[in-house]
């Protein structure tokens, strides 16, 4: 028996990354949508061949009222997910919400209070920590092979051709270039760093919004020092095209990921002992596949509630820190 998921939100992450994830992965199957737009849930529903008598739904009430439907993934924007993910606890469905977890501290504890009441799981969108290669490296870190881990460096820009993203918009978002990519970096150094660092202690940050002065980050740069006192950096941007790339230091060696962010989960990996070779996956549907086994085996996810609170918790920081 699969369980019955269904997507608030039909954008491109919707669109390109959890519907195809969905029909990937042995234990799901897309039940439902919804959408502000009938017409669009309805055009969506068909094409990825949602499996409900009635899957198209433009109420988040009526969509949530199916005693069929399992658990949901929230693609919406990131102004919408408290009030969405909230409802979706309260009536006793499942939640994979895509990053950040909230807009304010209050939304994530306000999600993590619902969550515990209805007894529901809550996973978090990170799938940076699904790309194998990546999964290969982090756990050649924690095993030691890199020695003490000393510092982590992490790179996620691309050109926007204007400031007309939702994400720059104060009524859907609360962050731009941090919103989009920041939060997947600082989530990937969390994963290779907090094991054996401890958590983030101190963090410094500067924000550009000086070429089309949209009300919050077109650039971002953090620095971290962690509770051992490693230390991280972090850049976020729209405002020039690059290689992502992630770097990892330790006493005894290194690993550099370049071009691995993409949703195709390829790019090239290499340490101090040479190529790093892995086999692409579709990172939605290893995602998926751990949502789906969390919920079935009644564990947490890899990624869960608490970790998408702490990772909100420092962006907050740093629009506090920048007056946005």
């Amino acid at each position: 028996m699969k369980l019955k998921i269904g997507i608030i939100g039909t954008g491109g992450i919707a669109d390109r990354g959890h519907a195809d994830g969905l029909r990937q992965c042995s234990a799901t199957e897309l039940w439902s949508v919804l959408s502000r737009d009938a017409g669009r849930a309805a055009e969506f529903a068909t094409r990825h061949s949602a499996q409900s008598p009635s899957p198209a739904h433009s109420s988040l009430g009526s969509f949530l009222e199916d005693p069929q439907l399992d658990a949901v993934i929230i693609c919406t924007p990131d102004r919408l997910h408290a009030e969405q993910a909230i409802a979706c606890a309260r009536a006793g469905k499942h939640i994979l919400l895509e990053k950040p977890m909230a807009t304010d501290a209050m939304g994530c504890q306000a999600i993590l209070d619902a969550c515990q009441s209805a007894g529901v799981t809550l996973a978090l969108g990170y799938r940076l920590r699904w790309h194998t290669g990546h999964r290969a490296v982090i756990a050649s870190a924690h095993a030691g092979e890199f020695g003490k881990l000393r510092h982590a460096r992490v790179l996620w820009s691309s050109l926007a051709a204007d400031s007309s993203n939702w994400r720059a918009s104060p009524q859907l978002g609360r962050w731009w270039s941090l919103a989009a990519a920041g939060t997947h970096c600082l989530d990937f150094a969390r994963w290779a760093l907090c094991p054996t660092a401890g958590e983030i202690e101190v963090v410094r940050s500067i924000t550009s919004h000086s070429v089309w002065h949209s009300p919050f980050d077109e650039s971002a740069q953090l620095a971290i020092r962690f509770a051992n006192g490693a230390t991280a950096e972090i850049h976020s941007s729209f405002l020039f095209n690059a290689p992502s790339r992630f770097e990892l230091y330790g006493t005894k060696g290194y690993a550099i990921c370049e071009g691995t962010f993409g949703r195709e989960a390829r790019g090239s990996i290499r340490t101090q002992s040479g190529p790093v070779k892995f086999e692409p996956a579709d990172p939605f549907k290893l995602q998926l596949d751990d949502f789906a086994r969390s919920i079935l085996e009644k564990r947490k996810p890899e990624v869960d509630g608490i970790e998408g609170m702490r990772n909100t918790e420092i962006l907050l920081a740093v629009a506090r820190e920048n007056g946005f």
